[in-house]
């Protein structure tokens, strides 16, 4: 693949810095650049200003309202918005429900949620994991019986992240707990308002309210709300988890966070000399840096593969281990440079409640609890042990 961009792409690239620095509110690249914690009101803010701008479906058909970008186009877009610090689009509507829709839901399906989708109209959160069945997706519980025009939900989903502003909830539900377990399940989109359902929080190591457990007691799920056929939601489950796990990667993100590790490097001390000078850790910078540079080729090879209508395949589990392990590892170097000023929870600082940290220390502040909640990207979106398993199934036949 040609990595240089062409004439047409840098015109593009500087059609999105241009929008994004007319665009993007001070106060929200602030949070952002500064690891503080995002509101509802941060993430809503942002989507509309994209979505008023035509630029939320950038994986979407141009017929359902998405932007028509080829892939290069897509990537110099995500790149720009992290680089920027732009809040992201949730993932939840845009990139993980909306395909589904699209690719299984009905024409009526499909032109109520799918405008909603796009102007953030609904929050939606993701049903799928349970006590239990997490990994093992397949054995979930949850079970929709059909009473007439209605399914009875009832049943228990966890993690459910940041179930506790949702409007919507896609759910895999049991339809025929006789059949073998993958043949049994249905997709159902659920309103979060229907009388049965609690949510209760899960407060993380990192102190924050990011995830939720979510129980349906009797819930009553009009049938129009099934997508595509009953006892065929495993597929479309398959499909949806292929789309997530490509997102999951993150290079983007990967790429200014590297950035902002070598600047906490160049600013605290080991010994009397900025820790980047330190020959073992720059040799750890400059492996995880040739690791991210190997991501983001990947990434570009198989976004084009999507842009010739071929859909994820286990390409996206490669992409979901490597991506995760660049997080997971970018946090631990970032502790590792600013050593004990990185010990404090400081949850006003995080959240937005004064402008500098008690520390004094702003950049050091926030990383043992960016730390903390980057434990769990190892896991979401199907365990990176899961993935291994799908990799050797479908690419070595093992």
């Amino acid at each position: 693949m040609d990595l240089e961009y062409s004439a047409e792409d840098l015109a593009f690239r500087d059609q999105v810095r241009g929008f994004i620095e007319a665009n993007l509110p001070a106060e929200l690249q602030h949070k952002v650049l500064n690891h503080k914690r995002l509101s509802k009101d941060d993430f809503v803010r942002w989507h509309k200003i994209v979505a008023r701008q035509g630029w939320v479906g950038v994986n979407w058909p141009v017929e359902h309202g998405g932007t028509g970008w080829n892939a290069v186009q897509r990537h110099i877009w995500e790149e720009e918005c992290a680089r920027a610090g732009t809040p992201a689009i949730l993932p939840f509507g845009v990139n993980m429900v909306a395909p589904v829709i699209m690719a299984f839901g009905n024409e009526t399906q499909k032109r109520h949620y799918l405008p909603r989708i796009l102007n953030c109209d609904d929050w939606w959160c993701q049903g799928y994991s349970e006590p239990g069945s997490g990994s093992d997706l397949a054995s979930l519980k949850t079970r929709a019986e059909r009473q007439g025009e209605h399914y009875i939900v009832n049943g228990q989903k966890t993690w459910t992240t940041l179930g506790q502003y949702a409007d919507m909830i896609f759910c895999l539900v049991r339809t025929d707990p006789a059949a073998r377990k993958q043949e049994g399940i249905s997709f159902l989109l659920i309103d979060m308002k229907t009388p049965g359902i609690t949510v209760r929080p899960i407060i993380m190591l990192d102190e924050d309210h990011e995830v939720n457990e979510v129980f349906f007691d009797n819930v009553k799920v009009p049938v129009e709300n099934l997508i595509g056929e009953e006892n065929k939601g495993w597929t479309y489950a398959k499909y949806l988890l292929g789309h997530e796990r490509t997102g999951i990667a993150a290079v983007g993100r990967s790429k200014r966070e590297l950035q902002f590790l070598k600047r906490v490097a160049n600013t605290h001390l080991k010994n009397g000399r900025p820790i980047l000078e330190d020959p073992v850790f720059s040799a750890k910078v400059a492996s995880l840096e040739i690791e991210i540079m190997a991501l983001e080729m990947t990434v570009l090879k198989v976004v084009s593969s999507e842009g010739a209508r071929r859909g994820p395949g286990p390409e996206a589990s490669m992409l979901k281990i490597k991506g995760t392990e660049i997080q997971q590892w970018l946090t631990e170097l970032m502790v590792e440079a600013v050593g004990p000023f990185g010990l404090p929870f400081d949850r006003a600082y995080l959240e937005g409640e004064q402008p500098h940290a008690v520390t004094g220390d702003d950049d050091a502040a926030p990383l043992a609890s960016y730390y903390f909640n980057f434990r769990k990207t190892s896991i979401y979106g199907g365990s990176n042990e899961i993935q291994k398993n799908i990799i050797s199934q479908m690419i070595l036949g093992l």
